[in-house]
């Protein structure tokens, strides 16, 4: 996502002072004598990127001018990570400040950028605005943006802050999405683990606690039924383990330098009195931190990225909701300069690159051609010769923010299924420190969206992102067998099922950019003429599943392999009991 951020940017917070009342930095104090058991949390290809939204006979709106816009419009000051999905919202603003002729000029705002790569101080400058907000109603907005992985912690945190200020303040993710992560956040690891994932096992990943990219590690582990180590100051030998770095740039150094540290060893959550050396195996970073790897020492590739869960990180915008509310027409016009921005830099090279220009501007770092090349996303050869994928950002138009939250044609609600995904994820890794998270529902008000899309017909001209999936999956991400139950000798699912077939949805529509196969096996107990047509039948019932849920058909695969593939010893009936399985696979 981001490139270049200072240490606290993009994390996934849990986090800030603990006497300021947001959840503490560590999960852990001290050497514990009984430390939680490693979980099991949980697949991720990389689509092309997007074409152009317009067509070509498609009106180019003049590039914004460099004038400010000074037209007296409602003041906001928004703080920004460095992160290449808000190329829509430079376009839009025109310069660090709006400019005149830019869209957000047309809208009468006048808003000025800051980046702001802390998440901390991000929250501590939104929850001064609702104090000063409550007080005066004439003070400038505040606006925020976030990833929106990190939200269901961010905004749990940020919502018990604002209590004290009524239900009036509590924070809004008002549906303002500029675009996605698309490939520059990534887990890079040894080749051999995109071979086979279990040669992960008992390896430590070095990455920003809690960090969005850690969540590809946690997301990518799940998916392939591979445990992972809750705890950073300990080591199980049956779990990945993560090394935690101070931020996305250490961590890659981590690696590069051959940092190890000692770790006290674990067996089934508790301690063994032994002690052990760990080094740095691989990492989860983001842009510029893999160029790093890339140019400095080499020999990982991209294990898991946001192009292949291409839902995960949208950019994602929380408002005060008593603003939010006061401020409905502001932020309806937002919604469609945006959108209109998003066709135009997805359509025209001159308004992408004068966007990247305002990017180096607002960033005060680098010029515009590092961000534009980061943008588009580059593969290149590292220094041992291996092909490395670097960078890549999108932005969404009308229909991808349609599509984000449920309002497309296919009614899936992308974004709440990021949302529950991580927010369980988070839920599962550390209840202690986060035992429930705030609900989507309450979280998300996507009443601004819907009146831009029933008001303004016209500006779902333009084509949304679409991943074109090929024909047959030959390279598998991640693989993982399930207990889907049937009834007796039919291929008719039992209705104890539907909870796991729901989860196993929500994790395919985060890994949007992967094809998803549905594989049946049995064990070995009656004939191939029975057993094949069976498994194969199952498989259909999957994949049929899936598809009224919403994905499409071209999709999801389904094969059946009767008792040809078994996994356990067909001789007992724990063994037989695993081989009837339901595979579910994410590939390209």
């Amino acid at each position: 996502m981001a490139i270049k951020l200072k240490p606290a940017g993009k994390l996934f917070i849990i986090a800030a002072v603990v006497a300021a009342g947001i959840l503490g930095v560590r999960w852990y104090q001290g050497r514990p004598k009984q430390v939680g058991e490693s979980l099991e949390v949980g697949k991720v290809v990389l689509p092309d990127a997007p074409e152009a939204s317009l067509s070509g006979n498609a009106v180019k709106v003049p590039l914004p001018g460099s004038e400010p816009a000074g037209n007296g419009g409602t003041q906001i000051t928004w703080l920004r990570m460095a992160w290449n999905s808000q190329f829509s919202a430079m376009y839009a603003n025109g310069g660090v400040r709006t400019t005149k002729g830019s869209l957000f000029d047309n809208a009468k705002l006048d808003i000025t950028y800051i980046r702001q790569d802390d998440c901390n101080k991000q929250m501590a400058d939104l929850v001064k605005f609702a104090q000063d907000y409550k007080k005066d109603a004439n003070t400038p907005g505040v606006l925020i943006t976030f990833m929106g992985d990190g939200m269901p912690a961010f905004m749990t945190s940020l919502s018990k802050e604002l209590e004290p200020l009524g239900p009036e303040y509590q924070p809004v993710i008002i549906p303002v999405t500029h675009g996605k992560s698309y490939g520059e956040d990534q887990v890079m690891g040894p080749q051999q683990w995109k071979a086979d994932p279990k040669t992960a096992i008992g390896k430590c990943v070095a990455g920003v606690l809690r960090d969005g990219d850690i969540n590809i590690l946690l997301k990518w582990a799940g998916d392939n039924g591979l445990k992972v180590n809750p705890d950073e100051t300990t080591y199980d030998a049956t779990a990945i383990n993560i090394i935690a770095a101070n931020d996305f740039l250490d961590a890659p150094n981590k690696y590069i330098t051959g940092y190890t540290e000692s770790r006290k060893v674990v067996v089934n959550g508790k301690t063994t009195g032994k002690d052990t050396t760990v080094g740095v195996d691989a990492v989860a970073t983001w842009t510029p931190g893999d160029v790093n790897v890339s140019v400095k020492k080499g020999g990982l590739v991209t294990i898991a990225n946001t192009k292949q869960y291409a839902s995960q990180m949208p950019n994602q915008t929380i408002a005060i909701k008593k603003w939010a509310y006061d401020h409905r027409t502001d932020i309806e016009n937002m919604i469609i300069a945006l959108a209109q921005a998003g066709d135009q830099v997805r359509s025209f090279n001159e308004a992408k690159a004068f966007a990247a220009k305002v990017s180096a501007e607002v960033y005060n770092e680098q010029d515009a051609a590092y961000w534009l090349k980061y943008y588009d996303g580059v593969e290149e050869k590292d220094i041992q010769g291996l092909k490395v994928t670097l960078g890549g950002s999108a932005v969404f138009n009308l229909q991808d923010m349609a599509n984000t939250f449920g309002l497309g044609e296919d009614k899936i609600d992308r974004y709440k299924a990021v949302y529950n995904t991580f927010g369980t994820l988070m839920v599962k890794m550390y209840p202690a420190l986060m035992p429930s998270f705030m609900p989507y529902e309450k979280a998300v008000d996507k009443s601004f969206l819907f009146s831009v899309l029933s008001n303004h017909p016209e500006l779902l001209e333009g084509k949304a992102i679409e991943t074109k999936y090929a024909s047959e999956i030959t390279s598998e991400v991640s693989s993982k067998s399930y207990s889907i139950e049937f009834e007796t000798g039919s291929a008719v699912i039992k209705s104890s099922s539907f909870k796991m077939l729901n989860e196993i949805f929500e994790s395919a529509v985060v890994a949007e950019g992967l094809k998803v196969g549905v594989y049946g096996h049995t064990d070995n107990v009656g004939a191939d003429a029975t057993n094949i047509p069976l498994s194969e039948k199952r498989a259909a019932a999957v994949q049929d599943y899936l598809v009224r849920k919403g994905l499409s058909v071209n999709r999801v695969e389904a094969k059946g392999f009767g008792a040809s593939k078994p996994v356990a010893d067909n001789d007992t009936e724990a063994g037989r009991r695993q081989n009837r399985r339901v595979e579910i696979v994410l590939g390209q």
